[in-house]
């Protein structure tokens, strides 16, 4: 008789497949539904800014996972998953917070999305080709735990991060990017969550 995961147990789905139920965002241009998958972007037009569609709500402490994939035609493709972020007022189709980045030269690194809008740490670039799969499906997972914050892709951590800044926001929005300036499509499917106490 086999053990069932107990993290399993208390994950929630925050995508039913289907809806955009508990999302919101640009979903008449920028974002789809498409065989159980959220999909942002173009492959046949330039993705004119940074698009974002978010949860209806804030979390703090999680577990978020997800499977990502990230494919481009011409220009520059990236992606990211914002968290402990929010909305701004202008442009209003940007965000600010923390990114689990995804995309040539930031795979799998952490950065600060209009704020410091910097990589606050990267993990190295030879080993993290190893880890990931272009061009197809990867696994993400982002813990978030009080000032920690941990990247894991594919099973393999990438980013272990201290907040040290007492004034940076440690609550706030989850929310799917797809960047502006390329032919690319973000897609995003098995999307969980376990909030921590």
């Amino acid at each position: 008789m086999g053990c069932k995961d107990p993290v399993a147990e208390k994950s929630i789905s925050l995508f039913n497949g289907k809806s955009f139920t508990g999302w919101e965002g640009d979903t008449l241009k920028t974002w789809r539904i498409d065989d159980g998958m959220l999909i942002g972007g173009s492959l046949e037009t330039t993705v004119p800014h940074n698009d974002f569609l978010c949860t209806d709500r804030p979390y703090d402490n999680f577990i978020l996972k997800l499977k990502i994939k990230l494919t481009g035609k011409e220009g520059f493709s990236n992606s990211g998953i914002q968290f402990r972020s929010k909305r701004l007022a202008d442009p209003e189709y940007e965000m600010t917070g923390y990114q689990a980045d995804w995309g040539e030269g930031y795979w799998a690194s952490l950065y600060d999305e209009s704020r410091r809008n910097k990589t606050l740490i990267a993990p190295d670039s030879v080993e993290v080709h190893k880890w990931i799969r272009i061009n197809d499906w990867n696994d993400y997972e982002i813990r978030a735990e009080d000032k920690r914050i941990r990247l894991y892709i594919n099973g393999h951590l990438t980013v272990d991060y201290t907040e040290e800044d007492p004034e940076i926001p440690q609550t706030g929005l989850i929310g799917l990017q797809i960047h502006g300036g390329g032919k690319a499509e973000a897609a995003f499917k098995d999307i969980t969550i376990e909030e921590l106490n």
